[in-house]
């Protein structure tokens, strides 16, 4: 299906006089907007239902954040060879991201340097390098122009060293990496800061494996991209929402992932820079604690079969993973990791957001617990499971709503009476409250009214 996008104001910048063969290009400049206006659009504990469908703002949300953060494109274990890469896209602009021959992660514009043309139309593979489809020029894994045809109409005008393929900024955090336009852009693992012990939990999940990504499928609902943001710290939702998935499975399974709802355990936290963590399940936050409850019945076939090459410690390390771990993590703006699988948004305008969910699995596990996980995830986030389904009608009806009554504000209060504010200025509330939620806007507004 094909999407036309009207941009309104179109302005390009060139930070280099030498046009037309600039050396570095800067993100075009789509939208201006008052940005003084944004704090009462956005308060600490509501927001306006603008946000969600305004398309001059969310052209200001792709400059301002998008194309200035740091962006969740990939996880290693897509790239586990040289000249492996898959393709994607930030914000608007298509990127590759590629293993070169030195092992190195590049993120590259996905742009022939001539005349614009894409130079991977796959979403993943093995390269040697890439070339435009248009006049054949060719570039190597790090991005370098290695050839052009017929370059004696060159000879004079340019020079191949000052035309490789844009290079974003990459970082990478236990097996995480991320890209960005930003030159200048604080290290990946400031950015972090408060998330990182968190992701450093949920990688825990491979039972004394690596994980590895073990397939997607991808979505698009009729909806705002924060709509989806709010969602993944929001438990609040799930015991109403998520009826239909509960009465699916069995009554010991659905009160364990329940009881947060009345636990005294259970929290919501914010870890600054928009990032938050919604904990449901204490009792699995640190897989390699084992508290040596019993292991669930309905696993009990599986353990069986497990026992027959592994420990009975390993064994319980494998079955107490199957779900993932006990809490969900936002990790602002694009990627949720939450308990056993990534969840991951692309804005496509004010009104429509793509969603992928990638499912995890043990790299070298053994087979019969992969495709366990593998079920799992089907249930709850498969094209034809119980969550997402009820998840994106849910986020498509608050995306309708927001029309009616655009001088009513979206409330984020919830828990505001509750919360706590520790020594380093991290909030914690109850795990239904909307903690995540009022740090990710305090995020959003910071960003969204920087110079």
């Amino acid at each position: 299906m094909l999407h036309a996008v009207l941009c309104v104001d179109v302005r390009l910048r060139f930070d280099n006089a030498t046009f037309p063969y600039p050396t570095k290009m800067s993100t075009p400049t789509y939208q201006t907007i008052d940005t003084s206006a944004l704090a009462k659009r956005a308060e600490p504990d509501r927001i306006a239902p603008s946000l969600y469908y305004d398309p001059a703002l969310f052209e200001a949300e792709l400059e301002q954040i998008f194309y200035k953060t740091w962006i969740w494109v990939a996880h290693d274990s897509e790239l586990p060879k040289p000249g492996d890469f898959i393709t994607t896209t930030i914000g608007r602009q298509p990127v590759i991201v590629v293993r070169d021959k030195s092992g190195a992660v590049n993120v590259l514009q996905n742009r022939c340097r001539h005349r614009g043309a894409t130079v991977c139309e796959e979403h993943k593979g093995n390269a040697k390098g890439f070339t435009c489809p248009y006049h054949s020029w060719s570039y190597a894994l790090d991005g370098t122009l290695r050839a052009l045809p017929y370059g004696d109409g060159y000879e004079g005008v340019c020079e191949k060293g000052d035309l490789p393929l844009k290079k974003l900024r990459v970082g990478v955090y236990q097996g995480l990496i991320f890209a960005s336009f930003n030159e200048t852009i604080e290290p990946l693992e400031d950015f972090l800061g408060g998330a990182k012990p968190w992701i450093d939990l949920f990688m825990k999940q491979g039972a004394g494996y690596p994980i590895k990504a073990n397939g997607e499928h991808k979505f698009k609902f009729k909806g705002n991209w924060k709509i989806q943001l709010e969602n993944t710290t929001d438990l609040y939702h799930f015991p109403v929402v998520h009826k239909s998935w509960m009465k699916s499975i069995d009554d010991e399974t659905a009160a364990a992932i329940t009881s947060f709802m009345t636990s005294d355990e259970a929290f919501c936290r914010s870890l600054g820079n928009g990032h938050s963590l919604a904990v449901l399940m204490p009792e699995l936050v640190d897989l390699d604690q084992d508290d040596g409850a019993p292991l669930p019945e309905r696993f009990n076939e599986l353990a069986g079969k497990l026992a027959e090459k592994h420990t009975p410690e390993e064994v319980r390390r494998i079955v107490r993973s199957l779900m993932g771990v006990g809490f969900n993590l936002n990790l602002f703006p694009n990627l949720a990791l939450s308990m056993a699988f990534f969840r991951v948004l692309r804005p496509i305008s004010a009104e429509e957001t793509e969603i992928r969910h990638v499912a995890l699995a043990m790299d070298g596990g053994p087979d019969e617990a992969n495709r366990e996980r593998l079920r799992i995830h089907e249930h709850f986030q498969g094209p034809f499971g119980f969550g997402s389904p009820d998840d994106a009608e849910a986020w498509e009806r608050v995306q309708r709503g927001s029309h009616a009554g655009p001088d009513v504000p979206i409330l984020v209060n919830r828990g505001l009476n509750r919360e706590t504010t520790a020594a380093n200025g991290e909030k914690t509330a109850h795990a239904t409250d909307e903690t995540g939620m009022r740090e990710a806007y305090k995020q959003w507004r910071a960003m969204m009214e920087q110079a």
